[in-house]
C-alpha cells in the first residue's frame, strides 16, 4: 500500500485465513485504498462484507486455490486393507492452530472405548515436544505415531494408506490437505468451520464435525469406520467436486483473468480522463 502510494499507481491484496481472521494489521485502511481484493473462499468474502460495509461488493472477488490434478489423480490406487484396525491420518505442521492435541485426546478416548487404531501424524513444527509428552501421558505410543516431515511423494503413499484423513485445526482457509486427499478419493473428516464445509459437505463428499466437540469427533470416527464399505460414491464424489472447482490451473488461470481485466479497466479509465481533460 505504501509502495503503490509513493509510485502512483493502484494495488491489489489477497486475503487466504489467519490474514483476514487473526492478523488484521490496518485491514479497513487496505481494503479503502486496494484496487480490489481476492479472497479464496465464500465464508471470507461475506465476513468482509459484513465488518468493512463501507466497502463496495464489486471490489472483493472469489478466488479459490486448487491442487495439481494430475499429480493426485493419476497415483494408483492402493488395495483396500482388510485390517480390523482403522488408519487415521493427518497432515499438517506440528503448530498450536493445528490443534494435533486436539486430535490426540480423540485417540485416547477410542482407545478407551476399545476402538482399534493407527493414527500417523506428518507434519513437523514447534508442538513436537508437548504431543510426544501428551503421548506418553496417554499412553499412546502404540496407537499415534509422529511421523515428521516427509517427501511429497510419501504423503501421497500415507494418504492412500489411510481409511480417514482428518483435519483438526482451529482455524484455517480452504486447506490444501483436505483437496489433495480428496483428489486421491480418501474419506476425509475435518472441522465444521470458516470456508471448509464449501469444500467438504458433509454427507456427500466427506465429513464434517463440530468444532471443539471431542465427543462429536470421536463419534463420527467411530460411525465412519462403521460404514467404510459404503462410501466409494462418497470419495468419487470427493474427488469430482475437487476436479470442478479446486484445479489448480483453472484457478490460477481465473487469478491472472481478474488482474488482466482492472489493468484493462484501468487503462480505459485513464484515456477516458485523458480526453475529458
Amino acid at each position: 500500500m505504501v509502495a503503490a502510494r509513493v509510485l502512483g499507481v493502484g494495488f491489489s491484496m489477497t486475503l487466504h485465513g489467519s490474514d483476514l481472521l487473526v492478523h488484521r494489521a490496518y485491514l479497513d485502511t487496505k481494503l479503502e485504498n486496494c484496487r480490489f481484493c481476492l479472497t479464496i473462499s465464500s465464508f471470507n468474502r461475506l465476513h468482509l462484507l459484513k465488518h468493512y460495509p463501507a466497502i463496495s461488493p464489486d471490489k472483493v472477488l472469489i478466488r479459490r486455490m486448487g491442487v495439481e490434478l494430475l499429480q493426485f489423480l493419476s497415483a494408483p490406487p492402493l488395495l483396500e486393507s482388510a485390517s480390523k484396525c482403522m488408519v487415521l491420518v493427518s497432515v499438517g505442521r506440528l503448530h498450536a492452530v493445528k490443534d494435533h492435541a486436539f486430535l490426540i485426546r480423540a485417540c485416547h478416548k477410542l482407545k478407551d472405548r476399545g476402538f482399534k487404531m493407527l493414527c500417523l501424524i506428518v507434519g513437523e513444527g514447534p508442538e513436537r515436544a508437548s504431543l510426544e509428552h501428551l503421548i506418553d501421558q496417554l499412553d499412546l505410543r502404540h496407537e499415534v505415531e509422529l511421523l515428521g516431515a516427509l517427501p511429497r511423494d510419501w504423503i501421497s503413499y500415507y494418504y492412500q494408506l489411510a481409511d480417514l484423513v482428518l483435519l483438526t485445526s482451529r482455524s484455517e482457509g480452504i486447506p490444501l490437505v483436505l483437496m489433495e486427499a480428496m483428489a486421491l478419493e480418501r474419506t476425509v473428516l475435518a472441522p465444521a468451520i470458516t470456508g471448509i464445509p464449501e469444500l467438504v459437505e458433509h454427507g456427500k463428499t466427506g465429513f464434517l464435525y463440530r468444532a471443539g466437540s471431542l465427543e462429536d469427533l470421536v463419534q463420527q470416527v467411530e460411525t465412519i469406520w462403521k460404514m467404510r464399505s459404503a462410501h466409494a460414491p462418497l470419495r468419487k464424489a470427493a474427488r469430482n467436486h475437487v476436479q470442478a472447482y479446486y484445479d489448480r490451473k483453472k484457478n490460477l488461470g481465473a487469478f491472472a483473468d481478474s488482474f488482466l481485466a482492472r489493468v484493462r479497466l484501468s487503462r480505459d479509465s485513464s484515456y477516458e480522463n485523458s480526453l475529458l481533460q
